[in-house]
């Protein structure tokens, strides 16, 4: 098995939801400091891997400023994040994707090399990432081999994350040590939270 590095990946960062605790509004665009959160995402992620896709549903010619191919999902009516994997899956020309959302801007300056070191080192299909506590399936790195394992998965009405990685051979990455690299913007509450914690 060939070692993966950083080029072989690219980042498909997830901006595709209807933000439903936020109002409905595109919380890639929600500011935080005066910034959109995804320009967190996208300077945090940006050095981690080859290149990035954005997927959005919504305000694509918005996103489409920051320089990155914007897809949208092939499913229709908002079918959550493996709708947004699958798309991604099948624009990108790198081998593997590895996920994150748009709302989360305490992103760890080692995400890729420690999802890549995990799928290594375990020979594994899919790494997740686990916070110590829970596992964080949002942010993943997965082949793009498995585009038709999903598509079939998605073809038969299901849409959990969950029961789509149990059919695979999935191993856990610790996080446990920065488990804020998880913590995600879905309330103005939350915003103004972490914008008071001097965190930003």
């Amino acid at each position: 098995m060939n070692t993966l590095t950083k080029q072989d990946i690219t980042a498909v960062i997830l901006a595709g939801g209807k933000g439903r605790r936020m109002q409905g509004e595109d919380k890639g665009l929600v500011e935080l400091a005066d910034r959109p959160l995804i320009e967190y995402v996208i300077e945090a992620i940006k050095p981690q891997v080859k290149s990035i896709i954005i997927n959005a549903n919504r305000n694509q010619s918005l996103y489409s400023h920051y320089g990155f191919p914007v897809i949208s999902d092939t499913l229709d009516n908002y079918q959550g994040p493996l709708a947004g994997f699958f798309s991604a899956m099948k624009e990108t020309s790198t081998s593997h994707i590895v996920t994150l959302p748009c709302d989360g801007p305490l992103l760890a300056s080692n995400y890729v090399e420690r999802l890549i070191s995990t799928l290594n080192k375990e020979n594994a299909e899919i790494a997740v990432a686990h916070d110590g506590n829970r596992l964080q399936p949002v942010h993943s790195l997965i082949p793009v081999s498995l585009s038709v394992s999903l598509e079939g998965f998605l073809d038969s009405g299901e849409r959990k994350i969950d029961l789509w990685y149990k059919q695979h051979n999935v191993t856990h990455a610790d996080f446990s040590d920065c488990p804020e690299t998880f913590r995600n913007i879905n309330t103005t509450n939350e915003r103004d939270n972490l914008q008071n914690e001097g965190l930003m």
